[in-house]
């Protein structure tokens, strides 16, 4: 089952008057575990940027009215690409995985509304899950922000001074995980089929990846290996 978490910044709360997405993060989800896959990009809105917008995310100084030299680690937005640049793109990474959304009305209305200039299909509603929904139903009267269940979980979110998309993508992907019931939900010995999100089953096999991940190793650690595994049986499993 293939899940995408997802999460935009925007210049405000309302598209209808005028408000546009700067930045759209996500992550992909396997059988609720993280692949690696990310998908990130930072859109020119073009429109100036609200300084209570640009408070919360601290995106797009070269934006704001008048506008400020851009500070350490601080994105520009005035040479970024248009979102009909970077729109079929979008879908091509979700398809019609589930998406996994803090606040999903907020997100989906300006996704559809930016996908709806572009004379592309719109997401359907019924394709996004909604962790605030999910924690205000699992814990009613608490707090059910980002930070607060990163709280109750102990998910450490130091690096979440600003609001940034893909970071906060990545930590909605532990807080869901944890709200469905820890990193292994569907755990079980009794099945071999894996359950989409609509309910019908799907006989589910891992697929090699299309390009492989670059190794982390360095070559003397390469080296230093290959003399190991140089000296054992020729039946290892490592000569396998």
């Amino acid at each position: 089952m293939r899940e995408i978490v997802l999460d935009t910044e925007t210049t405000g709360f309302d598209p209808f008057s005028g408000d546009r997405i700067v930045e759209i993060g996500a992550v992909e989800l396997w059988n609720h575990m993280p692949t690696g896959e990310t998908y990130h990009v930072y859109i020119n809105p073009q429109r100036s940027m609200p300084a209570g917008a640009f408070g919360v995310h601290g995106i797009g100084p070269d934006l704001l009215e008048p506008p400020q030299p851009p500070g350490p680690g601080a994105v520009t937005l005035k040479d970024k690409p248009l979102f009909a640049k970077v729109g079929q793109g979008f879908l091509d990474f979700v398809r019609d995985s589930t998406m996994v959304i803090h606040n999903a009305s907020f997100d989906m209305k300006f996704l559809n509304a930016e996908l709806r200039r572009m004379g592309l299909p719109e997401l359907p509603m019924a394709q996004a899950l909604d962790t605030l929904a999910i924690a205000r139903k699992k814990f009613p009267g608490s707090p059910a922000t980002l930070d607060a269940l990163c709280r109750r979980f102990n998910i450490n979110n130091a690096n979440r001074v600003l609001h940034g998309a893909l970071l906060d993508s990545e930590i909605l992907a532990e807080v869901y995980l944890e709200l469905i019931g820890g990193r292994q939900p569907d755990f079980g010995l009794a099945t071999n089929t894996s359950t989409t999100s609509a309910g019908a089953q799907e006989d589910w096999r891992p697929a090699a990846r299309p390009v492989p991940l670059k190794s982390l190793l360095t070559e003397e650690e390469q080296a230093a290996h290959d003399v190991f595994v140089g000296k054992m049986d020729e039946d290892a499993l490592w000569k396998a």
